[in-house]
């Protein structure tokens, strides 16, 4: 079989499309014939080694596809269900090992290109809205990367949930997207201060809460645009590492608060995972939650969508299909 692996940390040429065999599953996993794998920055991190691992290793946390063997002790799915799963690693490949306690079922309604697109920004969108900062009605929140596969899943939770929704993006094709999300206020941050936009648009009195995927860039404005005991929920860094900070300026500020937070710190449990994964998939399937493919690759082109991804050149969704 073909799978993307990384032999070196570095840039997107360090990633190679190596043959290996069918892997068998063990007591407790499944062998997953893959229909798609998302592209998320975690695999930069992977491949650049901000996350460092073992050296070969196969990239890829997020796919969907159909169970092609099944091994002892498994009892919850079968050959031929359509699953997905978030976390293990190994997607970009034309199979994957993944422990059944981490596979979910996909909805028989749901395209399994769509599970695989949706189902680990989806789940990030879902904690960061539900769990992280429960948003409500009357909340006022500012959302970066607004365009982005997880913006775009965040304006809509958001407003599902009742919330004023300030989006920031850079250009005017992605701000319309954004809108057509279901967000209040758009705010080109390429020709405008997102600092006085969002001040502004909020009455002069902060937004309850900051989803900041950006980080070195947009940290230290994010805290100025908190109302008093508002949260910054800092949840990437796609613009650089943020900076070590002096916890007093939490306090000067109007006592803050700051998290930094992980969708598989939110995933732990079965009962969790299940919850997240099955509100996103039967909220695609009936319509109520769009999800944006921006393309779709093949497998051997991993490299140009790690580019693609980096360079900020997408509004939605990359997928690699084997």
């Amino acid at each position: 079989m073909k799978a993307i692996r990384v032999h070196e940390f570095g840039g997107p040429e360090m990633l190679r499309c190596d043959d290996l065999p069918v892997p068998e599953p063990g007591q407790g996993e499944v062998l997953v014939k893959m229909a798609a794998a998302g592209v998320n920055f975690i695999d930069i991190y992977h491949r650049i080694g901000i996350y460092q691992q073992p050296l070969p290793t196969t990239l890829g946390v997020e796919g969907a596809g159909t169970v092609a063997a099944v091994g002892p002790g498994v009892t919850e799915f079968k050959p031929g269900d359509p699953v997905a799963f978030s976390g293990p690693q190994g997607a970009d490949a034309e199979y994957t090992l993944v422990p059944a306690a981490k596979l979910v079922p996909v909805p028989a309604a749901l395209d399994l290109s769509l599970a695989a697109a949706v189902l680990l920004q989806g789940m990030t969108a879902h904690f960061l809205t539900h769990s992280t900062f429960p948003l409500k009605k009357g909340d006022i929140t500012l959302i970066h990367a607004a365009a982005g596969g997880v913006g775009l899943l965040l304006v809509q939770m958001a407003k599902m949930l009742g919330a004023t929704v300030i989006g920031t993006t850079s250009s005017e094709e992605k701000a319309q997207l954004v809108r057509e999300a279901g967000a209040d206020h758009v705010i080109l941050y390429t020709q405008a201060d997102f600092e006085a936009e969002t001040k502004q648009f909020s009455g002069g009195r902060g937004v309850d809460v900051v989803y900041d995927s950006v980080g070195q860039t947009t940290f230290e404005k994010s805290l100025n645009v908190l109302r008093m005991r508002g949260m910054l929920v800092l949840f990437g860094q796609s613009s650089g590492k943020v900076p070590p900070i002096d916890p007093l300026i939490l306090n000067s500020k109007g006592s803050l608060f700051l998290t930094r937070p992980t969708v598989f710190h939110y995933t732990a449990t079965r009962e969790e995972l299940l919850w997240r994964s099955g509100d996103v998939f039967n909220w695609v399937a009936a319509g109520q939650l769009q999800v944006r493919v921006d393309r779709q690759l093949a497998l051997a082109d991993a490299a140009e969508a790690h580019r693609l991804l980096a360079s900020r050149q997408t509004a939605g969704k990359l997928l690699l299909l084997p």
